[in-house]
């Protein structure tokens, strides 16, 4: 076994406020039908690199690689889906988790997606062909003081409700227009 498997073992990842997350449970309980509205701004730099502004944040960089004829300064946008589903994944096992009374000591998610590239932006192969990852599969490698039942069952809870999985997962309606 290798020294950071060792590690993991022994130590817990630092979890989130317990009674912030009670908080925040028992207000979405108040009002179920609540909606927020997100925002972002997407800057286009110049070739292919964005700035997307969310909040007050840094700006979050998009790029593509260079057989897509990027500077591969940052991930291109659909490795940044993946990076969403991820982290939407990781946040739901983690809240859970903790809701749940589990100590996790490891809590990684590997993702990979099968998506045609061909039509190249709608410039290249316009043949009929799904657009959009075809298959997208994760694998969670997940450790803390519960059974692997316990392990599986928390995995597939949060992958039930995470938001980012079910955007991609079920039809929305996007509106794209010139301002």
């Amino acid at each position: 076994m290798s020294e950071l498997n060792v590690l993991r073992k022994h130590l817990a990842l630092t979890p989130i406020d317990a009674q912030g997350l009670q908080a925040l449970s028992s207000k979405g309980k108040a009002n179920p039908a609540a909606v927020v509205t997100l925002k972002a701004k997407t800057v286009c730099e110049g070739k292919f690199r964005n700035l997307t502004f969310v909040r007050n944040l840094p700006a979050h960089i998009i790029d593509e690689p260079p057989h897509l004829l990027g500077d591969d300064t940052a991930p291109n946008p659909s490795e940044a889906v993946l990076a969403a589903l991820g982290s939407c994944l990781s946040v739901g096992l983690h809240a859970n988790a903790v809701a749940r009374g589990i100590a996790l000591s490891r809590l990684e998610l590997e993702l990979e997606g099968d998506i045609n590239v061909t039509a190249v932006w709608g410039v290249g192969d316009l043949s009929d062909k799904r657009l959009g990852f075809t298959d997208i599969r994760v694998r969670v490698h997940l450790e803390g003081d519960a059974s692997r039942e316990e392990l599986e069952d928390l995995v597939s809870h949060a992958n039930a409700w995470s938001p980012v999985a079910n955007t991609l997962r079920n039809p929305v309606s996007v509106e794209v227009g010139l301002a």
